[in-house]
């Protein structure tokens, strides 16, 4: 009875609710969307768009299926390769390397959001072999499918399978002759000067990677992560 009579009192004075209230304040990372929370008081608890298999969480946020946030998984490279008897698609290079500037910055080429621009603005995240004459060796495809050298239109099939998550271009496109002739603009251009340049942006030891990818290294639901204010 004196217990009862005790409790009863404490809630009348508010003590208890003053106390919990005192909780809340003392863990104010409570009210990060990302933190585990009962059903009751999260109904996003079960599908928590932080959880690395989350299946939402590359829809909530692009940088979730970056290849360079996550573990480096081998490949196949079918598709990606030159098949036997390539013809690419000719056309007048001026107009193809027009076209090709609005492909890269084009999200819809990709499954998750991406572009190639997500990674390449300002020659961003290009090693310093990009300015060497192609075929040549790229780190990227010897780490992921040991292929040592690629053609440049070979490279960019492996961007839209790797980095953006889709299908390769038809070899005959125009948008794969696109761009790559916007590719080779860039080239022209490029100056390996960048210290991070040399270093492959998905290498774990790369000192330059979350400089040069904002997301790589940020948890994806972080309040302040670039890329999570615009999804």
């Amino acid at each position: 009875m004196k217990h009862n009579k005790l409790v009863s009192a404490l809630i009348t004075s508010g003590v208890i609710s003053l106390s919990l209230g005192g909780m809340a304040i003392a863990a104010p990372c409570r009210a990060n969307p990302c933190a585990p929370r009962s059903a009751r008081m999260n109904h996003c608890a079960a599908k928590n768009p932080c959880a690395a298999k989350n299946p939402c969480a590359a829809k909530m946020n692009p940088c979730g299926a970056n290849p360079c946030a996550a573990a480096m998984v081998k490949m196949n490279m079918t598709g990606v390769m030159r098949p036997k008897n390539y013809k690419p698609y000719r056309g007048n290079n001026a107009e193809l390397v027009r076209y090709g500037k609005k492909l890269f910055s084009d999200t819809r080429l990709s499954s998750n959001g991406m572009s190639c621009q997500t990674c390449h603005a300002d020659n961003g995240a290009f090693q310093a072999t990009f300015e060497q004459p192609y075929p040549h060796y790229v780190a990227m495809t010897d780490d992921r499918a040991g292929v040592k050298a690629v053609h440049l239109d070979e490279m960019v099939q492996f961007c839209m399978v790797v980095p953006m998550a889709s299908k390769t271009l038809p070899w005959q496109s125009k948008k794969l002759a696109a761009l790559t002739a916007y590719s080779a603009s860039l080239q022209k251009g490029f100056k390996a000067g960048n210290p991070c340049a040399a270093a492959n942006p998905c290498a774990a030891k790369n000192p330059c990677g979350a400089r040069m990818n904002p997301c790589a290294t940020k948890n994806p639901c972080g309040a302040k992560n670039p890329c999570a204010a615009k999804h």
